[in-house]
């Protein structure tokens, strides 16, 4: 090739526009190396002639065997094959390879070392993503390899606005386009951008280009880009060019010739159908040993993609397997929180003398025991021990020397408002915390005749108005009564937080709800640590019970059921349960449940206010109740009533001792 090598493309054009001086038919030249290494762009609307003044230039450098690669949008290209050996690659059947971004290296490979003319056809691909990497991953190696080769090779581009839009950003495939037509002519690699909307291709390309053609335009917003770059006289003519003709304009010659381009001599695939049968041409075949190297890469590539569905499947296995494993995982540390809190249990009751006292003075063999548990918590447990015992022996009603035997919960030992689910999970009701309530039930069992209580009255009995314990009243019920026995279950209620109680009330309400639900119906916030924080003494204090990951059911009840080892039918015992939650729940609502046969089964009566809207505040932080909600060791019920209990208790005393310890 020549620097002065040229190909006729069209005869020059007689009519309006034109401002050559040489006369119609006269044979219009382009210079070869130009057209290889400069930026193009062919534009005109569709059935103007566009395309076919596109084949004819890519038919006479195919002609001179000049190399080139087409990026067909619409599959018309294919028609060349009947005069010239091309690779046509792309995604359909017709296609000489099927072709992956991962073949881009060789088909540039191919382009620029080995002179293969290729039809890149993105048409066949039904995901558009994917045509655009393509034809992004061979722009790529194109340009890499032009670098060092510098050969002259040409790019050409069908519908490039869809590639390089006027309107909004460029995408990857857009800037490398972009990069091409500003530096690729020093490399050698030229590009011509093929669309019938000129409008809607980003100027900056179209301003930057050598040569244009512009065949007929009618659409105003596209005759005012011809009127931009030429002029508004060519502007107007624009719309009245025949078919195939156009104004030739390029940087090396001074005019705007109005010419006609040639007819295509190959096969026209992109021709409008008619009405005579279509009948496809004979195509030359592509050498077979170039497609076994692209087809050696496909081999490859359904290789790797096999082996990665194959590790996919053993990695969703062995993810199963983790997951199971991590499950009996949770059980047995479930399990073993379990043992070690009966363990626990069961070594505080035998060694309950020494609990009272200074751990150091414990025999060595509760060092284990000891070292495991809280020593803040063990003290303040003797404390309330202490207390019981000097209340009890006030009213002469308790018998001397008993010591109180105070759970401990390791689990909840120094996690303070940081409790979660999983420490949630890990709290089970201490077997003896309930001891005391159970004997007073027996013993208000049997003195039921005695206490007068009526069975048979539907409407309240009197242990509805039993004093509460937090009002200052100092008469107590005669212990071994009903009224007894809910005075005691109300104490483990009145001293609450309100917004502790207000939970109460919504799991009363729901049946059984997650703590951070409780909190937010409580007027309290989101937040899990502060709703476990408040979750926890309702928890301590078995008004609430672990009903499953996450979620407490409300327990009151099962209180009272147990207090009387289940005695007492659903009337009688729903009678003795709002007795109970008259602690916490406005007399009107409980006289409305009672009069209409109970109170709502879960979540049934979604509009009872259980929210004391004066009584709890909104959430701003964390509070100084909060603190004592998350510092303050909660004992169980029984822990101030076994306060003088001791080994020495005389047996015959055990059944006082039932009766009486309800005080």
């Amino acid at each position: 090739m020549t620097e002065t090598e040229t190909i006729t493309v069209a005869d020059v054009s007689d009519g309006p526009g034109g401002s050559g001086t040489d006369g119609p038919g006269t044979p219009v030249s382009l210079p070869v190396v130009e057209l290889l290494t400069g930026r193009g762009f062919i534009t005109g609307k569709s059935g103007s002639g566009k395309s076919n003044t596109a084949s004819v230039v890519v038919e006479n450098l195919l002609s001179n065997n000049f190399p080139i690669l087409i990026v067909d949008t619409d599959g018309e290209y294919y028609g060349l094959k009947e005069e010239f050996e091309l690779l046509h690659a792309g995604a359909d059947d017709e296609c000489d390879i099927q072709v992956s971004p991962e073949h881009a290296e060789k088909l540039a490979s191919l382009a620029l070392e080995g002179n293969v003319p290729i039809i890149l056809d993105v048409s066949g691909y039904l995901d558009d993503d994917v045509a655009k990497e393509l034809l992004l991953a061979t722009a790529r190696q194109l340009f890499a390899k032009e670098k060092k080769l510098k050969k002259p090779f040409l790019m050409l581009v069908e519908e490039v606005h869809e590639y390089i839009p006027e309107g909004g950003g460029l995408d990857e495939t857009g800037r490398m386009l972009i990069k091409i037509g500003k530096r690729g002519r020093k490399h050698g690699l030229g590009i011509v951008g093929i669309s019938q909307r000129p409008a809607d291709v980003k100027k900056d390309f179209i301003t930057q280009c050598d040569w244009l053609v512009w065949h007929r335009l009618t659409w105003n917003n596209d005759t005012k880009v011809v009127s931009r770059i030429i002029d508004a006289e060519h502007a107007d003519a624009v719309e009245d060019l025949d078919d195939g003709e156009a104004f030739l304009m390029t940087d090396w010659s001074e005019s705007v010739r109005r010419v006609q381009f040639h007819r295509k001599q190959t096969f026209d695939a992109g021709a409008t159908p008619g009405l005579d049968d279509f009948e496809r041409p004979e195509l030359k075949s592509v050498n077979a040993e170039l497609v076994d190297e692209l087809r050696d890469i496909t081999d490859e590539r359904e290789r790797r993609e096999s082996e990665l569905a194959d590790l996919r499947q053993e990695l969703e296995k062995k993810e199963r397997r983790i997951r199971e494993l991590e499950g009996e995982l949770e059980e047995a540390r479930d399990l073993k929180r379990m043992a070690d809190k009966f363990a626990q249990a069961m070594l505080q009751k035998a060694e309950a003398p020494y609990r009272g006292g200074d751990p150091r003075s414990a025999p060595a063999e509760q060092a284990d025991l000891y070292a495991y548990e809280d020593a803040d918590a063990v003290r303040n447990g003797a404390e309330m021990a202490a207390d019981a015992d000097a209340a009890s022996t006030s009213d002469g009603d308790a018998a001397s020397g008993q010591t109180a035997d105070v759970t401990i919960d390791p689990a909840d030992g120094d996690n303070g408002a940081g409790d979660d689910a999983d420490d949630s999970d890990a709290v089970e009701e201490d077997p003896d915390a309930v001891d005391a309530v159970e004997n007073d039930a027996g013993a208000a069992s049997d003195a039921d005749d005695e206490s007068g209580f009526d069975y048979e009255r539907a409407d309240w009995p009197d242990v509805s108005s039993v004093p509460s314990t937090t009002d200052g009243t100092t008469d107590a019920p005669e212990p071994g009564t009903r009224a007894a026995v809910v005075r005691k279950l109300r104490s483990r209620i009145e001293d609450l937080p309100d917004i502790s109680l207000a939970m109460l009330r919504h799991y009363r309400e729901a049946g059984t709800a997650e703590p951070v639900d409780a909190h937010v119906a409580a007027g309290g916030s989101s937040d899990s640590t502060m709703a476990y924080g408040r979750n926890r003494p309702l928890r301590r204090r078995n008004l609430i019970e672990h009903a499953g990951r996450d979620t407490y059911r409300y327990a009151v009840p099962d209180l009272v059921r147990d207090a009387y080892d289940d005695r007492l039918d659903g009337e009688k015992l729903g009678v003795l349960v709002a007795a109970v939650e008259k602690a916490f729940v406005e007399e009107e609502t409980l006289a409305a449940e009672m009069s209409a046969g109970g109170p709502p089964a879960d979540g049934e009566d979604d509009d009872v206010e259980f929210v004391d809207d004066e009584s709890v505040e909104g959430d701003d932080g964390f509070v100084e109740e909060d603190a004592e909600i998350v510092e303050e060791s909660y004992p169980t019920l029984d822990d101030a009533e076994d306060a003088d209990d001791t080994d020495e208790t005389p047996a015959d005393e055990d059944d006082r001792r039932d009766a009486e310890i309800i005080e």
